[in-house]
């Protein structure tokens, strides 16, 4: 049986209704449960803390002065994500299990030597079943390690909702890059008050945007940022993959595939169908998103979900 049968098992038990109550501690892989959040805590009135560092070594050659953006960090954490000044608490466990693994393979240090490893791609098989989600904790929680930093790519560029999310105003970004309307990537990538953590918005919309992601272009962009820098991790929040064509087209040119799942909803044939559209040599993770299980157990508190 291979793995992804392996884990499309392991997801039909997870999914089928149970009537014990106990807890039961997620699979760290190839399927990794995030649990199905309570109401959030009241934000605290105070401002994020976090300010922007000039001479960060994530900034990947951007200039602060003009491409810096601020993240609302009480906004984050109102809508129950990880956050830089988040003391240890469920949501925050969960992704540390799902970044480990990822985080090995990007350098070669998994038990499968993967090219472009440290390119990830997030995504689902439709809308609404927690990619963003799951982009930006992920995001946040690689930027919080010791010695790699990550960019964060708006790669839904059809529906871009990493800067909605984050609250970025419209700039110029990935597609405009393609599009060869900027003179280089520094101008359209964002430092953030969050150290380590940049952000590559969408850009424009473009009626030929799968074409774009498939270009020479796009190709030579990912191969800058895979190895510009030994320390970093790229992060594509990619639209669904049964829902555009992009999607598809991305998948090709990544090292590591993040699949989210949403628990009770996500039918197994439609797993199985966006499956199918990637690479069977490729790594490949599973989320089981929304899960009504709790993680492990109740003592790191309860965490509200944003779906997108």
């Amino acid at each position: 049986m291979s793995i992804i049968e392996r884990s499309l098992d392991k997801l039909k038990k997870k999914t089928e209704p149970s009537s014990s109550s106990e807890s039961a501690r997620p699979d760290v892989a190839p399927v990794i449960k995030a649990s199905e959040p309570a109401a959030p805590a009241p934000a605290p009135s105070n401002t994020s803390g976090v300010a922007i560092a000039n001479s960060d070594p994530g900034d990947w050659g951007i200039d602060s002065s003009t491409n810096s953006i601020e993240i609302d960090i009480n906004k984050l954490r109102g809508l129950g994500m990880v956050t830089p000044d988040m003391e240890r608490s469920k949501i925050s466990e969960e992704y540390r299990l799902i970044k480990r693994p990822l985080i090995k393979n990007a350098f070669g240090q998994g038990a499968t030597v993967v090219s472009n490893g440290n390119l990830i791609m997030v995504t689902s098989s439709f809308p609404g079943e927690g990619k963003t989600f799951s982009s930006i904790n992920l995001a946040m929680s690689i930027a919080l390690e010791m010695d790699k930093t990550v960019l964060l790519v708006d790669g839904d560029v059809a529906k871009p909702s990493v800067s909605r999310v984050l609250g970025i105003k419209p700039k110029k970004g990935l597609v405009d890059y393609l599009l060869g309307e900027v003179n280089s990537l520094n101008e359209v990538l964002l430092r953030t008050n969050i150290p380590k953590l940049a952000i590559l918005p969408a850009g424009k919309r473009h009626a030929h945007s799968t074409e774009l992601l498939s270009s020479d272009a796009m190709k030579h962009l990912l191969h800058e940022l895979s190895s510009r820098y030994s320390d970093r991790i790229v992060i594509f929040d990619s639209p669904p993959l049964l829902a555009t064509s992009e999607a598809s087209v991305l998948t090709s040119q990544m090292g590591q595939l993040v699949l989210v799942v949403e628990a009770g909803k996500t039918p197994q044939e439609a797993l199985k169908e966006a499956l199918a559209l990637v690479d069977k040599n490729m790594i490949i993770g599973l989320i089981l998103n929304k899960s009504g299980q709790l993680f492990g157990s109740d003592y790191y508190g309860s965490y509200s979900y944003y779906g997108t």
